[in-house]
């Protein structure tokens, strides 16, 4: 996901996709500790968007105060 997309969401959707992201990397953590995944750079891709969403919902926080 490319931050332009992230940046016209709203906070309530980034906070919903958010969960969404830490819940999909939870479950790709837990199929990797049993059987190693098919593609494990899914785990890096998941863990960078999370990261992107946690920095827009900051900085969209920041503008409202």
């Amino acid at each position: 996901m490319k931050n332009i997309d992230l940046r016209s969401f709203t906070v309530e959707e980034l906070k919903q996709r958010l969960v969404a992201e830490k819940e999909t990397l939870q479950k790709l953590k837990f199929a990797h500790a049993i059987t190693p995944i098919e593609n494990p750079m899914k785990l890096r891709s998941t863990r960078k968007t999370i990261a992107k969403i946690l920095t827009e919902l900051k900085v969209k926080e920041q503008q409202t105060n």
